[in-house]
C-alpha cells in the first residue's frame, strides 16, 4: 500500500499562486506515475498533471500549461504542483494520486490522498 496527504491547499486571490505538497508513505518503491487530479463542486475529477517517478517525465492539462508545474523530489517521496496565475475557475478540491504502471496517462490510479481544498477568489 501507498500512503498520500497532501497539504498547501488555502484561498487566494486571483493572480496568485499556491504550491501543494504531496507526501508518500508506503511501498513507494512500487510507484510508476504520480498525479494531480481536482474536482470541482458538481463536476467530475479531472487529470491536471503527471510525472513519471524514475525518469521525471511530465504531462499537463492543455488549460494549466505554463501555469502549473508538477515536480518530484525521490529522496523525499514528496510531489509538488505550483500554481501560478491562479484564476477563479481553478477551484476545487486537489487530490494527489499514484499508479504502479506507466501505461495510460489519465486513469487507473492505484492510490488517491484525501485531497485540499484550493479556493480562487476574483
Amino acid at each position: 500500500q501507498v500512503q498520500l496527504v497532501e497539504s498547501g491547499g488555502g484561498l487566494v486571490q486571483a493572480g496568485g499562486s499556491l504550491r501543494l505538497s504531496c507526501a508518500a508513505s508506503g511501498r513507494t518503491f512500487s510507484v510508476a506515475r504520480m498525479a494531480w487530479f481536482r474536482q470541482a463542486p458538481g463536476k467530475e475529477r479531472t487529470f491536471i498533471a503527471a510525472i513519471t517517478w524514475s525518469g521525471g517525465d511530465t504531462a499537463y492539462l492543455n488549460s494549466v500549461k505554463g501555469r502549473f508545474t508538477i515536480s518530484r523530489d525521490n529522496a523525499k517521496n514528496m510531489v509538488y504542483l505550483q500554481m501560478n496565475s491562479l484564476k477563479p475557475e481553478d477551484t476545487a478540491v486537489y487530490y494527489c494520486a499514484a499508479k504502479r504502471s506507466t501505461v495510460v496517462l489519465t486513469t487507473g490510479y492505484d492510490y488517491w490522498g484525501q485531497g485540499t481544498q484550493v479556493t480562487v477568489s476574483s
